[in-house]
């Protein structure tokens, strides 16, 4: 059974569906149901439950079955809501945002950054040393930029994202 209220499930479904989309996956009813009844027993706009199933689906994480009544023709899509592929799909955004970090990390390490006092925005030591190392936004002069506090957060979020790695400290380079 998955966990609603565990922070990273809730934070996953809320960026995938939103705060509506949430009183929906959180009040579905059990079984194939309509929109219609879906949005009557969670109190969400049919739109919005529409909007969710349809992201739920598309994530594999919902399926329909269509009716045709025999009266008059119309479609009727029966909506069942099955969350048990959500570990798979969580495994595959840790390993996505790790992938991202990483690369992350090489750019900070690689790098030597140039900012103004007033932070206006970090450049690179070429593009710095063509502005004559004066700041183009407010004229200021650009100094060397120290990101080591940046690359100890990279890192350590690196580590809790990859705890099997625990050999890892996070201020030595991860490669």
């Amino acid at each position: 059974m998955i966990d609603l209220d565990d922070t990273v499930v809730c934070g996953y479904f809320h960026s995938l569906v939103g705060e509506e989309g949430m009183k929906v996956i959180r009040n579905m009813p059990e079984g194939e149901v309509t929109d219609e009844e879906i949005s009557t027993v969670t109190e969400v706009m049919l739109n919005a439950v529409r909007r969710t199933l349809f992201f739920l689906y598309e994530n594999r994480l919902a399926s329909y079955r269509r009716e045709r009544d025999t009266n008059s023709g119309w479609l009727t899509y029966l909506w069942r809501v099955d969350l048990s592929p959500l570990d798979s799909l969580l495994e595959d955004e840790r390993k996505k945002l790790l992938a991202n970090l990483e690369k992350r990390l090489l750019f900070e390490e690689e790098n030597m950054f140039y900012t103004c006092k007033n932070e206006c925005g970090r450049c690179f030591f070429g593009d710095a040393a063509e502005l004559d190392f004066v700041c183009p936004k407010c004229g200021e002069k650009l100094m060397h930029h120290d990101n080591e506090e940046v690359i100890k957060v990279i890192k350590k979020r690196i580590l809790k994202l990859n705890p099997k790695d625990v050999n890892n400290d996070p201020d030595t380079t991860i490669a």
